[in-house]
């Protein structure tokens, strides 16, 4: 047996983690064992992540195969890339990657039973990843794995971002078929040029698919704005909880390599907690991106709290100091704007420090006509020249210690508080940097903040 599920075709960053939700899906419909569906959608995800890094674009098919009696779960990712030049050098077993190079291949041949893999110059390559289905696994056949197949397809509790791909593909094709609409209608108007009745009725044809076509595009066009958005978005202000859950993933497997299972036990909920606060603030994302500002509903909103919170899914090095007033004031307003705002400003005070101690504070203001809040570090400041271009997106500094910089996050706290009738600057003078950004006043529930 040999059937296929689901395809899905790797675009950006969003298509892997669908392709690592359906992984985790067919997973569990096979009875595999917690442990064995994270494995395999870990492995699926390193490979179709190395799809988009080095090719841009490729595809993966999920199917149910059988081999000598056994089922397996298999995951076919494809691409046309220009090949791999080190195939044979990263297949060999005693193969020890260095760095990120091959990385991804190594550790997808871990985390599953069988992995092949095939790669030519120009012809690109062919990755095949499987996981054995257990003897005790429900019942599987050909009419359950079509009834997966139809799930997948009518699913109707699709992820926002699925769907308003689906809607991309449904203008897409709408639009291709409006084009041949059109050419037919214009070889139809030289055909009945002398008849000027018809002639008419045709022109107002034309006009009417022209105005449909010109509100398609306006509408792919829109879709497409809004996926690439909420792309940047998420890919960057997941890093900190991902970032987490990695480092507490690697606490628990020292703990257990050292025998220590009760102290692997407490890290869990630390996990579990980190595990929410992502799934919290994707929804968040989720309403920023595809539902529009207008449509968030504003809430009670203690600064005080969030920064604390914004603080515990953080990494801060144990000789940083975080001042905090006591008396941060209680807003009405949007929760996950002022969220990313004190994420990104927090981190960044934290990540460009170039001292193995210092000093982070938080300060507000009242003013006759906003709030003003300030980050303020000790760190090694920014250079004149640099200060206004850090708000741009995918602007960094020239800071090389820091590769992994996108150059979102300050785009995203620029274009929050603009929509928010605010304004954001930054003040650094020598050593230190001083984030600034106000707010509006008319969302005061606390009393004002004594200077």
């Amino acid at each position: 047996m040999d059937q296929p599920i689901t395809t899905i075709k790797l675009q950006n960053e969003l298509d892997v983690v669908l392709a690592y939700k359906r992984a985790m899906q067919l997973s569990e419909f096979s009875g595999l064992p917690i442990a064995s569906q994270t494995k395999f959608a870990t492995a699926v995800s390193e490979i179709c992540r190395n799809v988009l890094e080095h090719v841009g674009e490729g595809t993966i098919r999920f199917s149910m195969v059988e081999n000598r009696g056994t089922l397996l779960l298999e995951a076919y990712v494809t691409d046309r890339g220009r090949g791999i030049p080190n195939v044979e050098e990263l297949l060999d077993r005693k193969y020890i990657p260095t760095g990120n190079k091959g990385q991804g291949i190594y550790s997808s041949r871990k985390l599953v039973d069988h992995f092949q893999l095939e790669s030519g110059f120009e012809k690109g390559t062919r990755v095949r990843l499987q996981k054995r289905i257990p003897a005790n696994h429900p019942p599987i056949n050909k009419a359950i794995i079509q009834g997966w197949s139809d799930f997948f397809n009518f699913e109707s509790e699709i992820s926002p971002y699925a769907e308003i791909k689906r809607q991309n593909m449904q203008l897409i094709e709408l639009l291709e078929q409006l084009r041949v609409r059109t050419i037919e209608t214009e070889y139809q108007l030289q055909e009945i040029q002398h008849l000027n009745q018809e002639l008419q009725a045709s022109n107002q044809e034309i006009n009417a698919l022209l105005q449909e076509r010109e509100v398609k595009n306006l509408q792919l066009e829109k879709v497409n704005t809004t996926l690439d958005e909420f792309a940047h978005t998420v890919t960057h202000d997941l890093k900190a909880p991902l970032q987490n859950i990695m480092g507490l993933t690697d606490a628990v497997t020292d703990f257990l390599e050292e025998g220590s299972q009760q102290e692997a036990q407490a890290v869990l909920p630390m996990i579990q907690m980190q595990i929410k606060r992502m799934e919290y603030l994707i929804r968040d994302v989720l309403a920023y991106s595809l539902t529009g500002r207008q449509q968030i509903q504003k809430k009670r909103v203690s600064i005080g709290q969030l920064v604390y919170n914004v603080i515990t899914t953080l990494t801060i090095p144990t000789g940083y100091q975080l001042h905090v007033p006591n008396n941060l004031p209680i807003l009405e307003a949007e929760e996950i704007y002022l969220q990313q705002i004190f994420s990104n400003l927090l981190s960044n005070a934290v990540k460009y420090h170039d001292q193995p101690t210092g000093n982070i504070w938080v300060k507000a203001f009242e003013t006759p006509e906003h709030w003003e809040f300030v980050v303020e570090d000790d760190g090694p400041g920014i250079p004149a020249e640099e200060q206004e271009k850090i708000f741009e997106l995918f602007e960094t500094t020239s800071d090389v210690n820091h590769p992994d910089s996108t150059g979102i996050g300050l785009a995203i706290v620029r274009k929050i508080i603009q929509e928010k009738g605010g304004r954001v600057w930054v003040k650094s003078e020598g050593r230190g940097t001083a984030m600034h950004f106000t707010w509006p006043l008319d969302t005061v529930l606390a009393p004002p903040l004594k200077a």
